[in-house]
C-alpha cells in the first residue's frame, strides 16, 4: 500500500459532502501537512473565461490572476492535463510568486461536464521533488476532492 492510499482513506473521511469551498480549503491544508517537502499548495478556479482566480490555499500570498497563456498553471488550465515540473526556472513563462520554490505539480480539476473547474497548484522549494507516484497520488486526492464536491458524476 503507498502513503497516498492512506492519504487518499484520510482525505474521504475529512471532506465533507457537496460543499467544494470548505472542501478545497481542507485538501489544501490536509496537502500541506501531510505532503513533505512543500511550500505552497492551492487552488486556482477558472471564474471568467482563460483565467484562474486564487482560491483557498495555503502558504505565502499568492499571484492573482493568472492567465492561460502564463506558466505552469496555465500550461495546465490550457491543455487540461497534470503539469510535473522539476525546475521552473526553467520554464520561459514560469510566474514566480515565491522566489523559494523551484519545482511544481498542478492537476487540472475538471467539473461534471468536462469543463476546466480549475487547477491543484503544488509547489516546493527541492528542484525534482515530485515523481511519477506523488503525481498520481495528487491526481488521485484531486479525484477524490472532485467526487466528494459534487464535481464528477462518481
Amino acid at each position: 500500500m503507498s502513503s497516498y492510499d492512506l492519504l487518499d482513506r484520510q482525505l474521504t473521511a475529512l471532506l465533507d459532502s457537496g460543499d467544494w469551498l470548505t472542501n478545497a480549503a481542507q485538501t489544501s491544508a490536509f496537502i500541506m501537512q501531510e505532503v513533505p517537502r512543500l511550500n505552497w499548495v492551492g487552488f486556482y478556479l477558472q471564474r471568467q473565461p482563460r483565467m484562474l482566480s486564487l482560491g483557498p490555499f495555503q502558504g505565502k500570498p499568492a499571484c492573482h490572476p493568472i492567465p492561460f497563456d502564463k506558466g505552469v498553471c496555465g500550461a495546465a488550465a490550457r491543455s487540461r492535463q497534470t503539469q510535473r515540473v522539476d525546475d521552473v526556472h526553467a520554464v520561459a513563462d514560469h510566474i514566480a510568486c515565491d522566489s523559494a520554490s523551484r519545482s511544481e505539480l498542478v492537476v487540472p480539476v475538471l467539473d461534471k461536464d468536462g469543463e476546466l473547474w480549475g487547477v491543484l497548484d503544488l509547489d516546493s522549494p527541492d528542484q525534482g521533488r515530485f515523481s511519477e507516484d506523488d503525481q498520481a497520488g495528487i491526481e488521485r486526492l484531486v479525484a477524490t476532492f472532485r467526487r466528494l464536491s459534487g464535481l464528477s458524476d462518481a
